[in-house]
């Protein structure tokens, strides 16, 4: 058996993107043994992506990589066990190249595919692709595998709901969630200037309550502070699921909802995952690298005109930039994607 190690130790949503070079890889070496090397969250894809992936590794930390703290007897040890029973093929994955590619190279692969800009360390012999400096995410990513001789297989993303996820969040949210069909409303982002303001999500929440619709809050533990301001903020009721779920509830969630709004953050990737529409509020982020390919069920709103407060084309604090982005944008373009799903269906 081929045994194959994919090296992308970064967060939800770009671990997602990954997905269709996933999805080649696997079409090319359909009997092959994959294991990604990732953050410890990414334990839950074995579940959720179990068609591309068989195993997963926890990435120990290398230096220069600030995604995982770095202890060199743990990195040490974890090399060497690696080094033992070493993989057939070694992809890195994670990005351009930069300090990822030394320890790609450590795993002592048989053979290995790096991305790369000058200066990065390269394998000898094996695949060497230049970082593209253009397209998404997923397209800069796909450029790996098709050196590899992979067919591509598209550029959509995916995400499994298990009966057994579907079953935990009923067991999380009871009847709360009622009868009505209900939106997602995430409000936060990793960093903060990734994030629309609390109270314009909140005047979301309100409309769409408004119109019939249950309005269900998501977010993460250090995420509770936004998704208070919301609630509190909101003059009509919400349900409040910040910190009950697990990434397979949420994803059970989301896909049962009617829509989502929320920040250029993993949860629009999680949206564009299962087929749900959304509009996404994104706040300095490259839009173009980063928004979902579905244009017609996900739509990406931003402000590319100089921002006032500072007259910066982009703007140093971020967060000024993304007032430009109104709540009369968000809810034109969340009351376009119902139709359209109405309409649909």
């Amino acid at each position: 058996m081929i045994r194959i190690a994919v090296v992308r130790a970064l967060q939800l949503g770009d671990v997602l993107c990954a997905v269709p070079a996933l999805r080649s890889l696997r079409s090319r070496y359909p009997d092959a043994q994959i294991t990604l090397i990732g953050l410890p969250w990414a334990r839950e894809l074995l579940r959720l992506l179990p068609r591309y992936l068989d195993a997963v590794e926890e990435f120990p930390g290398f230096p220069g990589i600030p995604e995982a703290q770095f202890d060199a007897r743990r990195t040490e040890a974890f090399l060497a066990r690696l080094q033992a029973q070493p993989f057939d093929l070694a992809l890195q994955l994670h990005g351009s190249g930069s300090h990822i590619n030394e320890f790609t190279l450590l795993l002592g692969a048989r053979g290995t595919a790096v991305f790369y800009r000058d200066g990065d360390a390269l394998p000898e012999s094996g695949v060497k692709v230049p970082w593209p400096t253009s397209g998404s995410e997923a397209e800069r990513l796909l450029a790996l595998p098709r050196a590899l001789g992979c067919p591509d297989m598209g550029l959509a993303p995916e995400l499994a709901v298990p009966d057994a996820d579907r079953a935990a969040l009923r067991a999380i949210t009871g009847d709360s969630l009622g009868p009505r069909p209900y939106v997602c409303i995430h409000p936060g982002a990793r960093f903060p200037s990734r994030r629309w303001m609390p109270e314009r999500f909140a005047a979301i929440g309100d409309e769409l309550a408004a119109r019939g619709f249950t309005v269900v809050l998501t977010g993460t533990a250090s995420e509770a502070p936004l998704t208070s301001a919301v609630r509190q903020t909101m003059r009509q009721q919400s349900v409040d699921l910040t910190d009950t779920l697990t990434l397979g509830t949420l994803a059970a969630l989301v896909k049962d909802a009617a829509l989502v709004v929320c920040n250029d953050t993993g949860m629009s990737h999680v949206a564009a995952a299962v087929a749900t529409p959304s509009v996404v509020v994104a706040s300095g982020s490259d839009v173009a690298r980063w928004a979902p390919h579905d244009t017609q069920r996900h739509r990406v709103l931003w402000h590319d005109v100089p921002c006032r407060p500072c007259m910066h084309l982009t703007c140093p604090t971020k967060h000024e930039c993304a007032a430009g982005v109104g709540v009369g944008d968000v809810l034109a373009a969340a009351e376009q994607m119902l139709e359209r799903e109405v309409l649909h269906v």
